[in-house]
């Protein structure tokens, strides 16, 4: 593949990472309105360990440049993914929900950046749902707890990464091998990459 082929996206590339991002919208949604209100009923007294359920925000981000494997895929589908969770939600929020997407993407774009979009395993996918969830808590620290004591942030910032790791990171990785294997991602990097290593 030449350099500017693996950088350049494809049209079916630009569709594909869009409904991706639209999938993964209904997803913040669902969990913001299934999951996050009982987890803030559960942490009301230790708000540092909320983050747990977090990575299922950093899903986008992660599962669209490992799926699409070129610059801009992470940054656009998480931003993408946001922009569609306002939506859904009414414009609730759309400020800090838009920048979060903005943060949490370039996170786990700047992961994919430090392999310069050229190594595609689990470590990496757990890198990039890492840094995601590293950018997350950081951000939320800043904006919704600024006077937290600094025990309890790092606490918050810890339960971020681990939760960016697992669920974005490793979830991410075992989802585009089971799409792979449906032949859905035949003409992407990531199907052809499966395809090698079942051969």
């Amino acid at each position: 593949m030449s350099h500017k082929s693996r950088l350049t996206w494809r049209v079916n590339e630009i569709v594909i990472v869009s409904v991706v991002a639209v999938a993964c919208a209904v997803v913040f949604w669902v969990w913001d309105i299934g999951v996050s209100p009982a987890a803030k009923t559960i942490f009301a007294a230790v708000p540092e360990y909320q983050p747990l359920i977090g990575g299922a925000w950093l899903l986008a981000g992660v599962l669209g440049g490992y799926l699409i494997r070129k610059p801009g895929a992470a940054l656009y589908c998480e931003v993408v993914a946001a922009f569609i969770s306002v939506l859904l939600t009414g414009g609730a929020f759309s400020g800090e929900i838009l920048l979060a997407g903005l943060i949490q993407g370039v996170g786990a774009e700047i992961a994919f950046a430090v392999f310069a979009y050229r190594r595609w395993n689990l470590p990496v996918a757990v890198f990039a749902g890492a840094l995601a969830g590293l950018f997350m808590g950081g951000n939320e620290i800043l904006i919704y707890y600024p006077d937290m004591e600094p025990t309890k942030a790092a606490i918050y910032i810890v339960c971020s990464v681990l939760s960016g790791l697992v669920m974005s990171g490793i979830g991410s990785w075992a989802l585009t091998k089971a799409l792979a294997k449906t032949g859905v991602l035949a003409s992407l990097a990531s199907g052809a990459q499966a395809r090698t290593v079942q051969a």
